[in-house]
């Protein structure tokens, strides 16, 4: 069962509950991990079993210049998590970007998968990643890109190391070759776009690619450690640069900014703060915070309004990640955050017995919240 709040007293109980300790300014990723809060505490108290990394950057201004200060706590490229679906964030900027250069293509663009019946726009797909982190959307532009587009896109700018090998959640996850699209001309006018054949992934070789000590396969328990050396990689300081250049385009040179219209950014930039129940989704079943791990994750109830959150999150074999832009224009404050952990107590992996709700997400959480509380109590000038 998730920790629950009440929004309405949630700004009185985090001030209680976080300013009776004032944060260590120069070291503030140490000072909210000190926290006496049970969701953080008892993570930090088995520190080594979670896998914990997190990096959270203060943005001052001066002028008319952005000034980054990133915070890292044992963030390290080569210490391998799953990513999940936070790797449908750079498959939606990819797209975006191949989009502004085919003439004949742009984002309300219909299309069908080759063999699938669901006939979508390429604006509806991306609009599914953020608001409900759909699998089916993901993989029709990853259909349309092809794996080694999307990951020299995204080198190109400087966002590295990346290596996105399948497909999410699909039989045909790890196949090299995509599918054509159906494309939409005009309403009685299709054609189909040529497959891509990609590289065949190798074996990733850095630590902890092997993990626990067994799991489920063709529902038979297997003894050893699962082997991730050939699944998606993404790791925390690429994510955060992704959401670096999508947030602040404009104080990176020319050749880091990714080439979308304004159009385009302001379509991803809605669809990566706008809640499912704003647009249609039953709020019963994607309420508020459904995709929103960090301050909100551990509660149902409806986010405060002027508090906006562009994200993505994954959460997959038992690893729960954020990667978010957090804004407050009330109280004049943004900061960006990007943390991971693995909740997998039992070692096994695709079991279906992780901590999400019970660890790991009460830790996004309260992390949010104690990093929220430091900006408001931080000299920003």
């Amino acid at each position: 069962m998730k920790f629950e709040y009440k929004v309405g007293l949630w700004f009185l109980v985090v001030g209680l509950c976080i300013s009776s300790c004032k944060k260590n300014i120069d070291k503030p990723l140490e000072s909210v991990l000190a926290s006496k809060d049970p969701k953080i505490r008892y993570v930090m108290d088995s520190l080594d079993q979670y896998e914990v990394q997190i990096r959270y950057t203060q943005i001052n201004r001066r002028n008319d210049s952005v000034l980054f200060k990133d915070f890292d706590f044992q963030v390290n490229t080569d210490n391998y998590f799953y990513p999940a679906s936070t790797v449908k964030f750079p498959a939606a900027v990819a797209a975006l970007e191949k989009l502004n250069e085919t003439d004949t293509l742009n984002v309300n663009t219909r299309f069908y998968i080759e063999g699938d019946s669901i006939e979508t726009t390429f604006a509806k797909a991306v609009s599914e990643i953020f608001a409900v982190s759909d699998n089916a959307a993901n993989n029709r532009l990853l259909e349309f890109l092809g794996q080694d587009d999307l990951n020299e896109r995204m080198r190109k700018r400087g966002v590295e190391p990346i290596r996105i090998a399948h497909r999410l959640s699909t039989p045909n996850a790890d196949e090299v070759t995509t599918k054509s699209l159906v494309i939409y001309l005009n309403d009685t006018t299709t054609v189909n776009s040529k497959p891509i054949t990609n590289h065949a992934p190798l074996p990733l070789k850095i630590d902890k690619t092997q993990k626990g000590t067994g799991y489920y396969a063709d529902d038979e328990l297997q003894t050893g450690a699962f082997d991730f050396s050939l699944k998606n990689y993404f790791p925390i300081a690429a994510q955060h640069e992704l959401l670096k250049r999508i947030i602040f385009p404009e104080y990176f040179p020319e050749e880091s900014r990714f080439n979308l219209s304004e159009q385009q950014r302001e379509l991803l930039l809605k669809d990566m703060h706008t809640l499912p129940p704003a647009i249609g989704y039953d709020p019963d079943t994607y309420y508020d915070s459904y995709v929103k791990f960090l301050m909100f994750g551990d509660t149902q109830d409806p986010m405060p309004k002027h508090i906006k959150i562009y994200n993505k999150v994954g959460y997959a074999y038992g690893t729960l990640t954020d990667c978010a832009y957090i804004q407050d224009k009330e109280n004049d404050i943004d900061f960006l955050v990007t943390a991971t952990i693995l909740v997998n107590k039992d070692g096994i992996f695709n079991d279906n017995a992780y901590e999400y709700d019970e660890v790991g997400i009460p830790f996004l959480a309260q992390l949010g919240r104690e990093l929220y509380q430091l900006e408001l109590e931080r000299d920003r000038n």
